[in-house]
């Protein structure tokens, strides 16, 4: 005798699991833009579809010399 509880499931598409997940909308459909600037530093975050690209460089002085760096990230979603 079997006493666990059965449950029917189904089986989804994709396209169907996107829209209960909260998929992507589509391409294009967000464009955000960030900018962040201080002393020395300066980063730009900006976003469209599902690409993501942040750049940053930075640079500060010190009686050992000058330090500069930069980075480049790229993430898709």
């Amino acid at each position: 005798m079997h006493l666990a509880p059965h449950l029917p499931t189904a089986e989804l598409s994709e396209a169907d699991l996107d829209a209960v997940a909260g998929g992507r909308a589509g391409a294009g459909a967000a464009f955000d833009l960030g900018v962040h600037a201080e002393a020395g530093a300066l980063g730009v975050h900006l976003e469209a579809g599902g690409v993501g690209l942040t750049a940053g460089v930075g640079a500060s002085v010190s009686p050992q010399g000058l330090a500069v760096d930069g980075h480049l990230h790229a993430t898709l979603y």
